[in-house]
């Protein structure tokens, strides 16, 4: 099964490193037009050189994703950019833990609102394009209780929710919208790589806890990203894939 995204036009916000850095390559690589957002210039402009050196055409704009006007204006950009809108990757997350005030206000702002408004923002385009895909990037921690995390899991379920009522909704547009899932994953610079030196414990705990035998990758995810994008999945939509290397098992 070869998947080609050739003439399509994807939007990642939040895709300037990590899980979004790799979704954003992948769909390059499958030879769409990519556009990315993140807050920070330097990660942007470094990911836009590399899907830039895959030989498609990039669109890339710093945007806070707990601001609405931004959003809104990031959207219009993108689309402008692109010529249109086949699939929305909505990837941003607060990374907000515990159960603080704070903790609850970035992963409602950011998780559930950008989520909510860049859809809202991107659903016109979506429709011109004769319907496309919506991904919504959730978490294993959405699917449960959770002592460590307590928001964070809290808005990941939402999430989860809000990707099922949209598949209900949207269905008549002829847009389907899926989530992902992803257990812990590893990469340079991100949330496992620090605690594994910062807090080893902790590290060791969600290492043996995974069946595999290691944590996840980011291209693992970007992988999952494409197949539910593509015409391959015309028939799978309100759906969240679980990606995790059995670790939601235990």
């Amino acid at each position: 099964m070869q998947i080609n995204f050739s003439g399509q036009r994807v939007v990642v916000a939040g895709g300037s490193r990590g899980i979004g850095r790799s979704i954003a390559l992948g769909f390059a690589g499958a030879g769409a037009s990519v556009s990315i957002c993140a807050r920070g210039q330097s990660g942007l402009d470094a990911t836009a050189q590399e899907i830039s050196a895959l030989g498609v055409k990039v669109h890339a704009l710093a945007c806070d994703l707990a601001d609405k006007e931004a959003i809104e204006a990031y959207i219009a950009a993108a689309a402008d950019a692109l010529g249109g809108i086949d699939v929305l990757v909505n990837n941003a997350s607060g990374f907000g833990g515990g159960d603080s005030e704070e903790g609850w206000k970035k992963g409602f702002d950011i998780d559930v609102m950008a989520t909510v408004r860049a859809s809202n923002a991107a659903i016109p385009y979506l429709e011109r394009s004769g319907g496309g895909a919506i991904l919504n990037i959730s978490s294993i921690s959405g699917l449960g209780a959770s002592a460590r995390s307590t928001s964070y899991a809290a808005v990941k379920a939402a999430v989860i929710n809000y990707t099922m009522s949209q598949g209900l909704t949207l269905a008549r547009k002829k847009i389907r919208v899926n989530a992902i899932a992803p257990g812990s994953i590893e990469f340079p610079g991100g949330l496992w790589e620090e605690n594994k030196k910062s807090n080893p414990q902790l590290y060791k705990a969600i290492f043996d806890s995974i069946p595999w035998g290691r944590l996840g990758k980011p291209e693992e995810i970007a992988n999952a990203a494409l197949f539910l994008c593509s015409k391959h999945a015309s028939w799978i939509t309100g759906q969240t894939l679980t990606v995790d290397g059995g670790q939601a098992l235990g």
